[in-house]
């Protein structure tokens, strides 16, 4: 504020100096603006990429074993085989050494040694379990059955020559055999085959198959002892009785084999039903018969003679033939 009171003095001197003028009019000088800085323009700042919102920081999950819920599918199973691997397993180990050993050994005895004597060493072993089969048709109270077996045995263990020949089935005495066990026992009771089961040398059975077997077994090494107690009858008659039944089965098996696209489920199908179809035997149900099916064949109609029209005339219609229709049963 300098300036202004210096000006102030400097009129005040000079109205003083000549009092008979009038004053000039003077610009009273306004205040002097204090100067502005510029002002700095505002800063931008470079755009921040979004960030994920912040979570508050949650309790630690439990384990997932005991909240998640995981679903696994069980491989298929056949009905009555849950040890379907494992018997297909055995199945196919069994079936290298049947073609590697069993099944040439076999056959080289089905050649070798006659048929009947190989007939005979059948029927002998087969009179040898009529005792068994006789004791389960009383346990099934069939009194009349029980009385054939026991004829059976009688007739083909005297005049038989101890079972070599099966006198029984022929006339005058038609006595057929009719094979029985505990197995069939215990099936018509109603107690289930079980778990399907195919084991080395003994091949396919089931739970209650394997245990009647071994109760047929008993019979005479119980009730006789020897010599049906002691190894040199059990395994001689034991390798007899199974290089027969495999003779005897081999064009089955190899029809098995070459026309099947899954053996093993073949064996285990044709194996069941015929268990169940004896067990129904037994309770009187026997299975109903396949009826021949009726399937018409449309078979080509005979070439037909064309005649060819005449030059002037109009060619004669023919009526078509019919379908020729037979019947295939």
């Amino acid at each position: 504020m300098i300036a202004p009171t210096f000006t102030i003095a400097l009129l005040l001197a000079g109205v003083q100096a000549n009092p008979g003028t009038a004053p000039a009019p003077v610009a009273i000088d306004q205040a002097t603006p204090a100067p502005t800085l510029p002002v700095a323009p505002p800063a931008v700042l470079p755009p921040v990429a979004p960030t994920q919102a912040q979570t508050p920081k949650s309790a630690p999950a439990p384990d997932a074993e005991q909240n998640d819920i995981i679903v696994t599918a069980r491989p298929r199973v056949a009905p009555g085989d849950p040890l379907g691997n494992v018997n297909a397993q055995s199945f196919e180990a069994t079936q290298a050494v049947d073609r590697a050993f069993i099944g040439p050994v076999s056959l080289g005895y089905k050649h070798a040694v006659p048929a009947p004597v190989r007939s005979g060493v059948r029927n002998f072993l087969n009179n040898l379990r009529e005792p068994t089969v006789f004791v389960n048709y009383l346990l099934q109270l069939k009194p009349g059955k029980a009385a054939e077996t026991l004829g059976r045995f009688t007739i083909n263990s005297t005049i038989g020559a101890a079972g070599l020949v099966d006198m029984a089935k022929r006339r005058p005495f038609n006595l057929p055999r009719r094979p029985n066990g505990f197995a069939d026992t215990l099936g018509y009771y109603g107690v289930g085959p079980g778990p399907f089961l195919f084991l080395p040398l003994v091949g396919p059975t089931t739970v209650r198959d394997l245990i009647g077997g071994g109760l047929d077994r008993l019979i005479l090494p119980t009730a006789v002892g020897t010599p049906f107690n002691k190894l040199a009858y059990t395994i001689p008659t034991g390798v007899l009785s199974a290089l027969d039944h495999r003779a005897e089965f081999d064009e089955d098996l190899n029809r098995m084999r070459d026309e099947t696209a899954n053996p093993y489920a073949s064996l285990r199908e044709y194996y069941l039903k015929k268990r169940r179809d004896e067990i129904d035997g037994l309770r009187g149900r026997h299975p109903a018969a396949v009826t021949p099916v009726t399937v018409p064949v449309v078979a080509p109609a005979p070439p037909v003679a064309t005649p060819v029209p005449v030059p002037g005339e109009s060619a004669p219609s023919i009526a078509p033939a019919p379908p020729v229709v037979s019947e295939v049963r």
